[in-house]
């Protein structure tokens, strides 16, 4: 009898033993199915950020990241001065980002491998406080990401808009002018993309298009927008998803800039990196008749002399000069802000200046002999350090005509 009392013990013990482990296997695949998503959009201990640009911008292919010959047709160059830089490091972790209004709620996040901070939106209407006026030239551009690849059929609708009341924000529709592009992630990457444009209360909506900007949910969707008078060019990464010549009434008055999202799951976008430029830029002018050409049209991959692939459109802008005026020399300077050590710095703009000759010589043809390296640091502000906007401009390249 104790035989048996004690194999049916040992067997009891064995069993308990054995679900247990089968319960730790499966909550082990569960985490690691979970964490490609979680991991990448939960709000974290804070890090000061460096306050440069952030994020790897690319789509397409998930093998593949974006280069220079991935954005050959991008010819996007944003405006020659930022009056906005968005990037929510102001914020702490956790917060309702301080200058924005909502009829829903956000919170400033950080995301694994990404530098920066990020606002994470669920269903509602986002309005910055800070823009409440578009001009007749101007640049939006911001980096977007989804935490779900198969995220739905609404999206989120950037809009440009003339609205009357900022308080109201649902009636932002009742506007007389506005322009709303809709990005709609779709399953293993295939998406949409429509537009909607209400010209002096007239609405109208083209076809929808298909985009596969999305394809990788770990890489953030470089969103561009570019106001020419009536003309709006919008890039979605390397592709110019819609250029539409009678976008905007010439009697439209915008100020407003905002983030719709209609209907969401248990998903959500994140935003940051939102940079407003003005001044449309006019390469031959500034560098053979005022002698230089301030730019912050190229980018770098933050604390790196590392170039990134949307700078491609600014690089072939002056490429095309140095084409034309064979006889042209200029020197490459790279500045930074005042982040970091001078030291740092002062190696960072060289290194970074290096970075832009070695890609007119290899990407654009430019025989190096024209050309000149040299990096300032942080010793030579056009803006002041104590702002992201400021910041912004002072990180920039110049290029001195010899």
């Amino acid at each position: 009898m104790k035989k048996i009392v004690l194999l049916l013990g040992l067997f009891t013990a064995f069993s308990f033993a054995h679900a247990q482990l089968l319960k730790k296997l499966k909550d082990k695949v569960d985490k690691s199915v979970d964490k490609t998503v979680d991991d990448a959009t939960k709000g974290k201990k804070d890090e000061k950020g460096s306050g440069e640009t952030s994020g790897n911008t690319g789509g397409g292919d998930k093998a593949e990241p974006a280069t220079m010959k991935t954005y050959s047709k991008y010819d996007f160059v944003p405006g020659e001065k930022i009056i906005v830089f968005e990037d929510f490091m102001q914020d702490a972790v956790g917060d309702l980002p301080a200058k924005w209004n909502t009829n829903s709620s956000a919170e400033t996040v950080t995301i694994d491998g990404k530098p920066g901070h990020w606002m994470k939106m669920t269903k509602g209407v986002y309005i910055p406080d800070f823009i409440d006026s578009l001009g007749d030239d101007f640049t939006l551009e911001f980096d977007l990401l989804v935490d779900k690849p198969d995220a739905g059929s609404w999206g989120i609708s950037p809009v440009l808009a003339e609205i009357k009341d900022r308080d109201k924000l649902e009636d932002w529709r009742d506007a007389n002018n506005f322009l709303l592009l809709n990005l709609i992630p779709g399953e293993s990457g295939n998406g949409s993309s429509y537009y909607e444009r209400k010209k002096m209360g007239s609405l109208d909506q083209p076809p929808t298009v298909t985009v596969n900007s999305f394809a990788d949910i770990t890489k953030p969707v470089h969103v561009a927008m570019w106001r020419q008078k009536e003309r709006l060019r919008i890039y979605l990464n390397e592709n110019k998803t819609w250029d539409i010549p009678k976008a905007i009434s010439p009697e439209a008055k915008l100020n407003a800039f905002l983030l719709f999202i209609q209907l969401t799951g248990d998903w959500h976008f994140l935003v940051s990196n939102i940079r407003l430029a003005v001044g449309a830029p006019d390469t031959r002018k500034k560098i053979l008749e005022q002698n230089k050409w301030v730019t912050h049209g190229i980018l770098f991959d933050v604390n790196s002399a590392t170039i990134k692939p949307e700078s491609y459109g600014t690089l072939k802008e002056m490429a095309d000069v140095l084409k034309e005026y064979p006889d042209l020399k200029v020197k490459i300077v790279g500045h930074t802000d005042a982040d970091g050590k001078d030291a740092d710095n002062l190696d960072l703009s060289k290194r970074r200046a290096a970075s832009v000759k070695e890609s007119l010589t290899k990407d654009f043809s430019i025989d190096a002999s024209r050309m000149e390296t040299d990096g300032k640091g942080e010793s030579e502000p056009i803006d002041k350090n104590d702002t992201s906007a400021g910041k912004a401009n002072n990180r920039r390249v110049e290029f001195i005509k010899l």
